[in-house]
């Protein structure tokens, strides 16, 4: 996974370029020397603190307002890049000013091209999506870390279309996958958990029906002090995915 042409502006979360040196911003017109020599002593001194690796390979954080029911909302919205452009994540983060501290309540959501964009019906990804974002809102703090990289429960958009035609032959999602030589479930949650930790959340209340999520978080160090259930309606086009997801994959449904 590991991309060895690398951008020489991209800076790590930490100010760090990605070879590990300090990342320099010029100084306004008119900084003395003196000026210069104490910036120059802190950054010393803030990357000695840190990590020589750093946590990602890029980072960025911006505004992000968006129309959702009809009303505006505005969510803090950071992006990360870890081991490859392959691997990058959004996280939205939505707070209310004043709002007692507590832990936060997230969802880990795996992209869907067919769902997330096009609404598909043979999955529930973008009624999950839409049922998250309304929690979030209406929450004092919530975040919805976006993970592109998980299509196909992690085995990509062009296998994932192949397991949909092995369903057309009648195969559950578990034996679509097995025919077509592909995991179960190839999802790896490193990146989620680094992403938490980076916006401070090591303890969650995880929006999800899937125990091994719940697990996979916990075994990376963070704390999931309750599962929030995030059943949605079923419809006729995706009754059996929903009915192998309970039976098969123990998913609370």
């Amino acid at each position: 996974m590991s991309n060895s042409i690398l951008s020489a502006q991209a800076v790590s979360a930490n100010g760090l370029h990605s070879n590990g040196v300090a990342s320099v911003t010029p100084l306004p017109v008119g900084l003395g020397a003196r000026t210069a020599v104490v910036m120059e002593r802190k950054v010393a001194h803030d990357t000695t603190r840190r990590s020589e690796a750093p946590m990602f390979l890029d980072t960025a954080h911006t505004v992000l307002p968006i129309e959702f029911q009809g009303k505006e909302v505005m969510f803090e919205a950071h992006a990360y890049e870890d081991d490859s452009v392959s691997y990058q994540a959004m996280a939205l983060v939505h707070k209310r000013e004043g709002a007692k501290l507590e832990a936060p309540l997230v969802r880990v959501h795996s992209g869907c091209v067919t769902g997330d964009i096009f609404h598909s019906l043979r999955c529930d990804c973008y009624q999950q999506l839409q049922k998250a974002l309304e929690k979030v809102v209406e929450s004092s703090h919530g975040i919805i870390i976006y993970l592109p990289h998980h299509e196909g429960r992690g085995i990509g958009l062009v296998n994932k279309m192949k397991a949909y035609a092995a369903q057309d032959r009648g195969l559950d999602t578990v034996d679509a996958n097995l025919s077509i030589g592909a995991p179960v479930d190839a999802r790896d949650y490193e990146l989620a958990v680094k992403i938490l930790k980076d916006l401070g959340s090591t303890e969650v209340r995880l929006m999800t029906n899937n125990p091994m999520k719940v697990d996979a978080l916990r075994d990376l160090g963070i704390t999931v002090v309750e599962q929030v259930p995030h059943v949605v309606q079923a419809s006729r086009f995706n009754q059996r995915y929903l009915a192998t997801k309970r039976e098969r994959m123990a998913h609370k449904l």
